[in-house]
């Protein structure tokens, strides 16, 4: 008796859809791990962004100032609003016309807030920050505000200005302006010599900070010291580009005391 042949199995052609569902799945997952990722940083950067400006007093902008450097809608690093002094009776002592007198913490606050700024614009190679026993010194390097052997402030590094000085005349602290220059002889009918292009740079930031801010004049100065407080070598091309400078000197109360 002949044995009954067995019908052939169905071969299944769409087994490739179980592989594909699982692929599908597991890509799905990972895109899924990349956005809690994504948010969390978010997260984390707008709650920096937040305690700086908590620590700094910043809101919307709800009035003008007196110059509107940065776009009032937003809320950045550096606003345009006049910041509100927050007075602090533990560390700070009120002076004229209610504003106080900036302490190690409010330098370290104030510098950390420009050079997020700085970043933003990408004007980092125009404006360096350091913090000493004199203060807060803010140093303006020729090439960002000045043109060569000139001591008229360019046009376009106002907005800079604007903003560093929104920051730091709302302090007490007295404020000096020193103007540095290389050790490459200048002699012009304006400037003789390095002295009087380095005093006259500092003269121009003085002048234009008691225009445009509110600053005391008994409170503000300015001086030249030509190519004599170098810092760094005048022999290469770069350490005479350090060297062109102006320095806003925000000074400390120890400065102060010791001011003349």
């Amino acid at each position: 008796m002949a044995l009954k042949k067995e019908p052939e199995k169905h071969v299944n052609h769409e087994r490739w859809l179980v592989s594909y569902a699982d692929f599908i799945t597991l890509l799905f997952a990972v895109f899924v791990v990349l956005y809690a990722m994504g948010q969390r940083d978010q997260k984390k950067v707008e709650e920096v962004m937040k305690s700086i400006s908590e620590s700094f007093g910043m809101a919307k902008a709800g009035t003008s100032p007196k110059i509107n450097v940065i776009d009032s809608q937003q809320i950045t690093v550096i606003p345009a609003l006049r910041l509100e002094a927050k007075v602090d009776p533990m560390s700070h002592s009120r002076t004229g016309q209610g504003k106080t007198r900036a302490t190690d913490k409010d330098f370290r606050q104030i510098k950390a807030a420009i050079e997020a700024y700085l970043v933003k614009k990408g004007a980092q190679n125009k404006v360096s920050l350091e913090i000493t026993r004199r203060g807060l010194i803010v140093s303006l390097k020729e090439a960002g505000f000045f043109a060569s052997g000139q001591a008229d402030i360019k046009p376009e590094a106002y907005e800079l200005i604007n903003t560093i000085a929104e920051v730091v005349t709302q302090y007490n602290n007295p404020l000096r302006l020193e103007g540095h220059t290389d050790n490459v002889p200048i002699s012009t009918a304006h400037f003789p010599s390095n002295w009087e292009l380095s005093t006259a740079r500092a003269t121009s930031g003085l002048k234009y900070l008691l225009k445009n801010f509110d600053v005391e004049t008994d409170k503000i100065s300015a001086t030249g010291y030509g190519e004599f407080r170098p810092l760094a070598a005048n022999e290469t091309p770069e350490g005479r580009a350090k060297n062109r400078r102006v320095d806003l000197v925000m000074l400390s109360g120890e400065a102060e005391r010791g001011e003349p």
